[in-house]
């Protein structure tokens, strides 16, 4: 086994809830739009022993997908499978889809390829609805049937200021509930989805925020958010590009153009807005230019680490070097986990606020 397997590596970045999420009038399927930032979660395969182990323990979505991955593998019998993430679990922020998404590509990677969006797609469907950051850019998403609706390209460079309103839900009894939804609200999700899918080619960030902050408000339908007519009017006063929610989350965040010329200024506003209703409030940014594409296939003579590890934090990053302490003869080539451990020189440090 231990020239045919290796310790793996694999990651996935997260989303800060969806630019839109309805039902397309055509033929009723559910979708959200992701909105992809800089963080997500990153797993570590080490093959060895009969069984498979996950850490933490309470990720037993992970446990699950790696489990039926390694009955189907040639090579793999059984290794320590660890889950860590800088995204916050239960808040809408695509988590749990993060993880499960970086698990199947370090369990691919132990055993020397690539996992294909396909494969990865096919584990997810059995476990619960998912998001599509398994895909590079914003993508038009079924999430209930774990399937690709359209790419629709790579956002420019925003910030989100994200309020937490506090507990979390779980995505797959949401999902579960009845949606019912009118013609008419179904023929305005299809249009707004034609809308952001025009405004994200053309790179129009007031375009995007507009579908963004209509798609918050038509959630109140389906979970109640009494601070949202309030922080919709206070982002429009301040100048913001508009409002995101996690429609099946509990964050609220005010979006905000990189480019503006009063970023700064505009970024503590919306931290004092987000304030009014929520616990904390962080900051997250999109990807610049854009995240990497886990799913492209190996280069002749590559590493099979052609999915960048994103940024993560401190903790997170303190993590990794725990596990890959004193291991490095175990991890040549590996430039995954040298991006996660070193310094991103291109992220700004995140402002975090808490009450």
């Amino acid at each position: 086994m231990t020239g045919q397997t290796r310790i793996g590596v694999g990651s996935a970045f997260g989303s800060c809830g969806e630019l839109l999420q309805g039902v397309t009038a055509e033929d009723d399927r559910h979708f959200l739009v992701t909105l992809p930032i800089r963080g997500g979660s990153v797993a570590l395969f080490e093959p060895g022993g009969p069984d498979v182990r996950v850490y933490p323990p309470h990720k037993t979505k992970a446990l699950r997908l790696a489990t039926g991955m390694i009955e189907r593998s040639a090579a793999l019998r059984g290794g320590r499978l660890t889950v860590f993430s800088d995204l916050p679990e239960g808040k809408g922020l695509a988590s749990s889809t993060a993880d499960l998404v970086a698990t199947a590509r370090a369990i691919a990677d132990a055993e020397h390829r690539t996992a294909s969006t396909a494969e990865i797609e096919a584990g997810l469907r059995v476990i619960e609805p998912s998001d599509g950051v398994m895909y590079p850019g914003s993508v038009a998403y079924c999430h209930r049937e774990v399937r690709l609706l359209a790419r629709l390209g790579q956002l420019p460079a925003l910030t989100v200021v994200v309020g937490d309103e506090g507990g979390a839900v779980d995505t797959v009894e949401f999902n579960r509930r009845p949606r019912p939804f009118s013609a008419a609200v179904k023929g305005e999700y299809s249009a707004l989805l034609a809308r952001l899918g025009t405004a994200i080619a053309r790179r129009d960030a007031a375009g995007i925020g507009a579908v963004a902050t209509r798609s918050a408000v038509l959630s109140a339908a389906l979970r109640d958010r009494p601070h949202l007519d309030a922080t919709i009017a206070a982002a429009c006063e301040a100048g913001a590009l508009g409002v995101v929610v996690a429609h099946s989350g509990t964050t609220t965040g005010l979006l905000l153009d990189d480019s503006d010329a009063d970023y700064r200024r505009k970024v503590v506003a919306a931290q004092r807005i987000c304030a009014e209703f929520a616990d904390s409030v962080s900051v997250h940014h999109t990807w610049r230019p854009s995240p990497p594409d886990g799913a492209q296939p190996q280069a002749a003579g590559g590493s099979g680490h052609d999915h960048a590890i994103p940024p993560l934090g401190e903790r997170a990053r303190e993590h990794v070097r725990g596990l890959a302490g004193g291991r490095a003869e175990a991890l040549p080539g590996r430039g995954g986990i040298a991006r996660s451990v070193g310094p991103a020189a291109h992220q700004e440090p995140a402002e975090v606020w808490v009450r």
